[in-house]
Order: C-alpha cells, then structure tokens, then sequence
C-alpha cells in the first residue's frame, strides 16, 4: 500500500474539478459540518489538514479502529484500562441513586416557570450535581463542585467529562423533545428503550465531534499509511453517519438493529456510567415534574460548535 503522501497524489491525478479536503474548521462548518465529513468520507479517508495540523480520519473502521488500537498514544479516555483500574470500587447504585435524587430536584425547580432554559437550568446542574451527591457535597454547594475537589474524588481523572456529559444531556434531550413521536415513546419507556434512545443520539449527533490521538509508528488506514509520530484527528461526528457501518444514518432511529457510538468508552468509569444514568433519569424526572412539557413555540433546537458540539439553549415551556 502506498504510502499517505503518494496516495493522496494518486488519488488527486483519478478525480476531476477540485482536489483540496475540506476541513471542519473551514467557516460554516460549525453550523452544519455533515457536508464537509460526507466529502472527507467518501473523498478523502486520508488526508493532512492544516488547520487541525493533523491526519484526518472519517471512516467509521479507521476511527473506531484508532480509540481502541495501543498503535495509537492517547490521553485518558472512558473505557481506558487506567481508568478500568482507578475505579474499582465505584458503586454503580449509589451513582443511580444520586443521579435519580438530582435529576428530580433539579426540575422540581424548574417545574413552575412558565419558560425556562433547560441548558442553563438543568443540563449544566445535573452532571456536576450527581458527582456533587455522590461523594456528600450539599446541593447548596454545587456550583463551587463544578470544577473542584469532589468531582476529583469521585471521578479521578474522569472530572473533565463533566463538561462532555451536559453537552451529551443538552443534545439528547433537543433530540427527544424536537419530536413528537419520540416524546410519546419514551415518556413511561423503560431504561432499555431510553438507553437505546441515549445510544442513538450519541451516534447521530456526538457531543465529542473530533478526537485527536497520535501515532507510535506507521499504521495502514483507509487511503495510505499514517505516518510514525503523527498527530491525527478522528472525526467521531462523520464515523457515526458511515453508510458502510450504518442504514440510513442521518435518520434518529429509536429501534435501529444496528446501533453503535464512538463518544464514550465501554467502561467500567463513572463517567461512562453516570452519563447514561443522568439521561435516563432526566427524561424520568422531566416528565414526572412537568407532564405537558415542550419546547416554546417556534424554537427549535441548533447546535454549534467544532470540536465539541451541542445546544447552547433549550427554551421550553414547563406547562405545555
């Protein structure tokens, strides 16, 4: 196989009219960056962009093949056998029990408002407010646990996915509340159903949109060889809407036979752990609380962002 420099020519000497990848990082990416990672996919699984200042990879074999091949220097992710072996002793329940008891509280508070912003009012309070619980930090407190010592306590080297998980939060519930028939399915569902719902979002609309890893030698991918020591960003957002790995993958199918998502780790970590918890209950705890909620008239949910990517408001109308 050729290596990454050669097949790129190549492969610009078979293809007419323009020749250069787009990048992510290219103006209106962040609006809609789907275009532009359909062209890499089908276009460009290889290639070097200067902005990022990295290889890029899209197809969904080559980027889930990355987060879990040793070949590939990474930080700290969920799944990660130092983060299987720093949280042994995590007790799965009592993060259910927390993430259930904030999830609840929380929009207890919100339930009475006749408008509110579950960005700002919910989804950034309940992440920070489970580790909070968990480790006996009073709900009076929270705001200074954001960044702080409990997170630290319970999470380890996990405290930066508390950022990650309300964006994951904000986008799943755009995701449910923007449509009628997904409300109606999931209102009483039970944790499978919501978990497949959870799954789902996480694939067609990762909070984590680029990852960047770098390589411990050369490495044969889709359209050449990677280089040794080479940065290389792996777009999780265009992985997840692969033709080749999934049907229909722009669509949110809640009952899909061929799930997957590349954002979070297996485990065991309570990031991983939590962030499924926290839209379970969340949903449970929305619905209870307000039973007729719905997104005010005439907003609907939008996304930003490039490397991180979610809602920045979710206007609703607590009492229908």
């Amino acid at each position: 196989m050729a290596r990454a420099g050669s097949a790129a020519a190549t492969a610009a000497n078979e293809r007419p009219a323009r020749r250069v990848a787009p990048s992510p990082l290219e103006p209106g990416s962040t609006r809609d960056p789907y275009r532009t990672y359909r062209v890499l996919r089908e276009e460009f699984p290889l290639t070097h962009d200067p902005l990022l200042r990295a290889w890029v990879l899209s197809r969904y074999a080559d980027v889930a093949s990355a987060l879990t091949d040793a070949r590939f220097t990474h930080g700290h992710r969920p799944g990660d056998p130092p983060c299987a072996e720093t949280h042994t002793d995590v007790d799965e329940a009592e993060l259910r029990a927390v993430a259930e008891r904030t999830a609840f509280v929380l929009a207890r508070r919100i339930a009475d408002r006749p408008r509110a912003d579950l960005v700002a009012d919910f989804c950034h309070w309940l992440p920070a407010g489970t580790v909070a619980a968990a480790v006996g930090v009073p709900y009076r407190d929270m705001m200074r646990l954001v960044r702080g010592r409990a997170a630290s306590a319970l999470a380890g080297q996990c405290t930066a996915q508390i950022s990650v998980r309300e964006k994951a939060l904000a986008g799943f519930l755009a995701d449910v509340l923007g449509d009628a028939d997904l409300v109606e399915a999931l209102r009483d569902a039970p944790a499978g159903l919501v978990a497949r719902a959870w799954a789902e979002s996480l694939r067609r609309e990762p909070p984590v949109q680029i990852m960047v890893r770098r390589t411990r030698g050369e490495i044969h991918v889709s359209g050449g060889v990677l280089p040794a020591g080479a940065p290389v960003a792996l777009l999780v957002g265009a992985a997840g809407r692969d033709p080749d790995r999934f049907r229909d993958p722009d669509r949110f199918d809640l009952l899909r036979d061929d799930p997957g998502q590349l954002t979070y780790g297996p485990g065991p970590c309570p990031a991983v752990t939590l962030a499924a918890l926290e839209a379970e209950y969340a949903l449970r705890a929305l619905f209870q609380a307000m039973p007729r909620l719905r997104l005010a008239d005439g907003f609907r949910p939008e996304r930003s962002g490039v490397v991180t990517r979610a809602p920045r408001t979710l206007i609703v109308l607590p009492g229908g």
